[in-house]
């Protein structure tokens, strides 16, 4: 089969690290061949989905050749002549990458598959998506307006969360409580000066002993790791310093993708990580979800090989 990433740029990517790089490398395995196009290579002529794509290879580096990928010939393909295009371009999720989910858009779903959706990929922001979710996420409120995140605050007790919508990775998020001489400060920057709408939530006491992230294929989950914060952080974040462990997926974390699972399959949303901290989802993340080679790493597992039989078993039962 031919698999096309819509990623960024692979010279940048931590093959220790990054998930897409496990995806291309067990695709490679099968015999399958892989393209890299990055959002710029994307184009339309005359209604049809265009790509300037390169052929790659992936490896492990090794003492003798730190190298992971290598790239072979420059091509001009209709999108549709891939069998799957996978969409991992990671966020921000701007304007760019919007735009190329109009693009994606384009590609017939009967002939070529697009994971995760790009009708799925619009509509599910990573931090208002759990909206559709009350039983299982904490108490939220989005909203610009700093006096009623105040009120908010009161009502949980005094503490809460505060996030920006279009934030990733941990970036802009804070623990904020009453009588913090700084909180007016931090309110009026993430909101900025009330022009910007931004997400509270309750603040989760869970989170000390770590934030879950939960991968989910086709509404079923595969494994789990706990990102633990440093003793000075709120966030469990990786790169923020969070310390990775060992989580075995718990019966609450199957009860929740039990209840995502319909609305998820429904919106396109294949591979999807949860973030969980104690029994709530805080965030749903679906546009280039990672956490495959911590889990692997820790689990002694290989959560790429069912990823690929998926989307083989769906190529197959479309009409090429």
């Amino acid at each position: 089969m031919r698999f096309a990433f819509v990623m960024d740029p692979i010279a940048r990517i931590l093959p220790d690290k990054d998930t897409t790089f496990m995806f291309m490398l067990e695709a490679g395995r099968r015999g399958h061949e892989a393209y890299v196009l990055g959002l710029d290579d994307l184009y339309v002529e005359r209604t049809v989905p265009y790509g300037v794509a390169r052929r790659a290879a992936v490896r492990r580096p090794t003492d003798a050749d730190l190298s992971h990928h290598q790239l072979y010939e420059e091509r001009v393909a209709r999108l549709d002549w891939f069998d799957a295009v996978f969409m991992r371009k990671d966020p921000p999720f701007d304007m760019a990458f919007f735009f190329a989910t109009h693009v994606l858009s384009l590609i017939d779903p009967t002939h070529t598959l697009v994971i995760n959706s790009p009708r799925g990929l619009r509509d599910a922001n990573e931090k208002l998506y759990a909206l559709n979710f009350p039983s299982v996420i904490p108490d939220s409120l989005v909203t610009h307006d700093a006096r009623r995140l105040k009120a908010f605050m009161a009502e949980l007790g005094g503490e809460m969360i505060v996030k920006p919508l279009d934030g990733a990775g941990g970036s802009g998020v804070f623990h904020v409580r009453d009588g913090d001489r700084n909180l007016n400060a931090i309110l009026e920057a993430v909101t900025l000066d009330g022009r910007r709408p931004i997400m509270a939530q309750r603040y989760l006491p869970a989170v000390r002993q770590g934030d879950k992230r939960v991968i989910v294929l086709d509404g079923e989950p595969l494994g789990a790791v706990l990102r633990v914060p440093r003793e000075d952080e709120t966030r469990g974040n990786i790169h923020v310093g969070g310390a990775v462990m060992k989580s075995p997926l718990t019966a609450r974390d199957r009860e929740i993708c039990t209840h995502l699972a319909p609305r998820l399959r429904a919106d396109g949303l294949w591979f999807v990580g949860l973030d969980v901290i104690g029994d709530f989802v805080t965030e749903i993340n679906v546009t280039s979800p990672t956490g495959i080679q911590e889990i692997n790493a820790l689990d002694v597992a290989t959560l790429e090989v069912p990823v690929i039989d998926f989307v083989e078993q769906r190529v197959a039962t479309l009409s090429r």
